[in-house]
């Protein structure tokens, strides 16, 4: 189950041609089984979260004072 990133109102206009990245959404605390899937939601989380960060750090490259 892909983790879907939402929308962050506070993080100002929209470029519709460059947009801000969204973080991803964490996981709920019923969302894992806890039965140690190879693939835990945690694990995706943790890899959207990562992907997020860095896409977030190149948009921020491309719109110094942005922030």
């Amino acid at each position: 189950m892909p983790i879907e990133p939402v929308p962050d109102p506070a993080a100002g206009p929209v470029d519709a041609t460059d947009p801000r990245p969204v973080p991803p959404e964490p996981p709920l605390p019923g969302d894992c089984c806890d039965s140690g899937c190879d693939r835990c939601v945690y694990d995706l989380y943790s890899e959207a979260l990562q992907d997020y960060r860095e896409r977030l750090a190149r948009w921020r490259e491309r719109h110094p004072g942005a922030d």
